[in-house]
């Protein structure tokens, strides 16, 4: 069964919780302990109703508060489609978070309160979403029943976000009016809302297409780990293990590896289910090569004639993680991929607002979850693909280097020359 990521955003309180627990319990993927858990709860908080956010707002911060703080996973399936839900943060606070909880996506739901239409959080998570490339952004327009499920209320808030999404990088947009309370247009069609022609948000899930996402043109293929096993029966194995981040990986295919520049013949490709005719992403597989070359982690597997950029210089839009500000100079740790290098902040360019996204030129560094342009230079040179054309060998991580901690996430924009 085909696998879907999504994530959900948009303002506090505008239901993203609900609408999961809802999307959960409506299609009888919540068992029976659970519930009782969650309708007790919900009593001894005195609510007049099940609340079904509970079912993902596992920390006693987050129920006390009523936000979400982490980016919390569940896992469901239908008889079409399996997914992987990341319910993320609304508060400025947590976008980092939103960020995290987003980064791996094909599909990104925003929800947007009925009653108070497109807010500053609205726009920054679409913008987000936009940056890191999600193909697909569904608008579910929530809470549809406090305002007498108006077919105007949601023209209006549709017309609005259009019109700022014309400032974006959207591929597919879809707009759902919905209500995650009373379970209207999640999982069935909604009887109050004739008007709306559209389908239901669970249908709209199982049915979006995401195979042709991926890049399935220029093959990529980071090696994450040599394997030899140690039995004697094996004694002659030599494997690489790893991720398949792009193109078509066949056995007999002829490929380039990186950096050595060795050429050789793909001999097979196996999985723990046995062997493959065929890789492609996200697959993880192990290939084993004809010729015994020095490989290893952090090598990059190619074709000779659609090879990654290969460079020490990058230029990337990052979203800043860490309190403490990025400033011009910073020396940092820098994941690509599969492998680790260190890196020079040599210039900040610019901070975007997120809200009007205007270029601010005058900053000498970014803040707590601020967006914006920067210039690096590697210790090691990295092979790289613009992040619009390969969102696995187009992003990175930056790390302090003396605490391990994420501190940024970046989209590599275009090589520079």
């Amino acid at each position: 069964m085909e696998l879907l990521r999504l994530a959900t955003a948009g303002s506090v309180d505008d239901g993203k919780s609900t609408l999961i627990g809802r999307l959960l319990y409506d299609s009888k993927q919540v068992y029976e302990d659970q519930l009782e858990s969650v309708e007790r709860t919900s009593r001894d908080r005195g609510d007049e109703y099940v609340d079904l956010a509970l079912l993902t707002d596992g920390l006693r911060a987050e129920r006390e508060q009523g936000i979400t703080i982490d980016v919390a996973y569940r896992y469901f399936a239908t008889p079409r489609r399996k997914f992987i839900v990341a319910d993320t943060p609304g508060h400025t606070q947590h976008t980092r978070n939103m960020v995290t909880g987003s980064s791996t996506a094909d599909l990104v739901v925003v929800l947007v309160d009925a009653r108070n239409g497109i807010t500053e959080q609205t726009r920054r998570h679409a913008f987000i979403a936009s940056l890191l490339r999600i193909p697909h952004l569904v608008i579910c327009v929530n809470k549809m029943d406090l305002v007498g499920y108006s077919q105007q209320r949601f023209d209006e808030i549709r017309a609005e976000f259009q019109e700022f999404a014309t400032r974006l990088e959207i591929a597919d947009l879809t707009f759902i009016p919905i209500s995650a309370l009373r379970g209207d247009n999640v999982v069935d069609r909604s009887g109050e809302m004739g008007w709306f022609q559209g389908s239901s948000l669970l249908h709209h899930l199982e049915e979006v297409h995401i195979a042709s996402d991926r890049n399935l043109i220029d093959l990529r293929f980071p090696v994450q780990r040599v394997i030899r096993p140690r039995s004697s029966d094996h004694h002659d194995f030599r494997g690489y293990g790893g991720q398949v981040a792009g193109g078509v990986l066949e056995v007999g295919d002829e490929v380039l590896v990186l950096p050595s520049g060795f050429t050789t013949t793909v001999e097979a490709i196996e999985t723990a289910d046995g062997p493959l005719e065929e890789a492609f992403p996200p697959m993880s597989v192990v290939v084993r090569l004809s010729d015994e070359l020095d490989i290893s982690r952090g090598d990059m597997i190619c074709r000779q004639h659609n090879q990654p950029t290969i460079g020490q210089d990058v230029s990337a839009m990052i979203c800043w993680m860490a309190d403490a500000p990025l400033r011009q100079g910073a020396k940092l740790a820098l994941k690509h991929t599969t492998r680790w290098v260190r890196a020079l902040v040599q210039d900040v360019h610019y901070r975007l607002d997120v809200n009007t996204l205007h270029r601010d030129r005058g900053v000498s560094g970014l803040e707590l979850n601020d967006v914006g342009r920067v210039e690096l230079r590697t210790t090691a040179p990295l092979f790289y693909d613009e992040y619009r054309r390969n969102r696995l060998t187009g992003s990175f991580i930056l790390a302090d280097e003396s605490t391990n901690a994420t501190v940024a996430a970046g989209m590599i924009l275009h090589p520079r020359t």
